[in-house]
């Protein structure tokens, strides 16, 4: 079992950034690729970008490409969002997860854990 947790999530004006983590806890000794999902009321939870064990892969969504950064450090079981030129359409909760096949998928189903979710909020 792994267990995620969010941080780093708030309130940001337009352009701006913010950076999240996902630290994991458990059995964290397993090669795990994680990805980062958003969701907004009504809707299904969206693909952001993910990133392999390794850190040598990432990939990303076309709407967050070249503003958004997966990165991790395993040494601190930790994998990192970082947000850049923040809109008002990036408001979301945003979810971390991690499957156990070290590759990175866009779907939801394919993640075995997740963590609780962070609110991001980007005022216009």
């Amino acid at each position: 079992q792994v267990q995620l947790v969010e941080s780093g999530g708030g309130l940001v004006q337009a352009g701006g950034s913010l950076r999240l983590s996902c630290v994991a806890s458990g059995r964290t000794s397993s090669s795990y690729a994680t990805g980062w999902f958003r969701q907004t009321p009504g809707k299904e939870r969206e693909f952001v970008g993910g990133i392999t064990w390794s850190g040598a892969r990432t990939y990303y969504a076309d709407s967050v490409k070249g503003r958004f950064t997966i990165s991790r450090d395993n040494a601190k079981n930790t994998v990192y969002l970082q947000m850049d030129s923040l809109k008002p359409e990036d408001t979301a909760v945003y979810y971390c997860a991690a499957n156990g096949r070290n590759n990175v998928y866009s779907v939801t189903r394919n993640y075995d854990y997740w963590g609780q979710g962070t609110q991001v909020t980007v005022s216009s």
